[in-house]
């Protein structure tokens, strides 16, 4: 890296080093851990042993580190910035410590390189075949991960039902860091993962419900429903919900899941809705099963103060 030549040519080495470091999770993690004790050793000589000593590899490393952590998007672009300023203002330092200074001082940056996604906008197609054309594809498929990742951390705190997309995408990630796949297909089960999370985040328009509503219906469903059942089904979701946040007497009130008769209220108007509007083939095991369920989401919901529970 030091004796790379140009600032163009030590630009393309960080990006290939990067893209190394991104084929498996172990190499990210275990390069974060060296990365962490150079610095802090470095940082703990200074000034005294290592006054007058500058070492030309401790910025390279931070901002190795830096330019990974722009590409998958975790990277504070002001802190990192701050944490290598040696580096952005001495530039990169050569091996016969000569300062490559005129021509890096303008190009020699951390820009943060996260894409911005929007799962509605996405062209599936047009994103695999854009990548086989791309030099560094560990980096490709560590960008779209990202994206994936934050996407599908938003819709399980939005509906709790959707673990078994959590499940999968683990098991997409085992395979990737197992390196039993080509590139090409490890890109391509991301990206016809992110085209079920499409569906799926779209799911409640199909259903005719708001996203609060799906999620209620998706805990109350059971398998092998008519089309009649399901009609119902829907309707108990659209009335609990609006039970527990617009009628009165009001029950979720303030710290109610603190309180043993608040609970008892809260509990007791989850049943009295589901007990009218839940299709008769929901048996008493069945029925307690699914009130039970949602009252301890309901609960969860409210302790964490979050959603329309708090």
């Amino acid at each position: 890296m030091l004796d790379a030549g140009t600032a163009f040519n030590k630009i393309q080495l960080f990006e290939a080093f990067a893209d190394t470091l991104l084929a498996k999770d172990t190499y990210w993690k275990e390069f974060k851990v060296f990365e962490n004790t150079i610095s802090a050793l470095y940082e703990a000589c200074k000034p005294e042993i290592l006054e007058g000593h500058f070492r030309p590899l401790v910025p390279v490393f931070q901002y190795l580190r830096g330019v990974v952590e722009a590409h998958i998007g975790q990277a504070d672009i002001d802190a990192v910035k701050q944490k290598i300023g040696e580096l952005l203002d001495q530039s990169i330092v050569t091996a016969n410590g000569a300062m490559f200074v005129a021509e890096a001082k303008t190009e020699f940056q951390i820009v943060k390189k996260g894409k911005i996604l929007s799962l509605s906008q996405i062209d599936f197609g047009k994103l695999k075949e854009e990548f086989k054309d791309k030099e560094f594809k560990h980096i490709e498929i560590a960008s779209l991960r990202e994206f994936i990742e934050k996407k599908l951390e938003d819709m399980l705190k939005e509906n709790s039902t959707r673990a078994n997309f959590a499940e999968r995408l683990q098991e997409i990630i085992n395979r990737y860091n197992a390196g039993g796949m080509n590139n090409e297909n490890d890109f391509d089960d991301l990206v016809n993962f992110a085209e079920d999370l499409k569906a799926e985040d779209e799911r409640h328009i199909r259903e005719g419900l708001t996203p609060d509503e799906l999620e209620l219906f998706d805990i109350l469903k059971k398998d092998r429903m008519t089309r009649a059942e399901e009609i119902k089904v829907k309707n108990a979701a659209r009335h609990l919900l609006k039970r527990l946040i617009e009628e009165q007497p009001k029950v979720l009130v303030q710290d109610w899941f603190k309180d043993m008769q608040s609970r008892m209220r809260v509990k007791t108007a989850i049943e009295e809705v589901l007990d009218k509007d839940l299709p008769e083939t929901y048996k008493k095991v069945l029925f307690k099963k699914k009130s039970q369920k949602l009252y301890e989401l309901v609960y969860e919901y409210a302790a964490k103060g979050s959603k329309w529970a708090a």
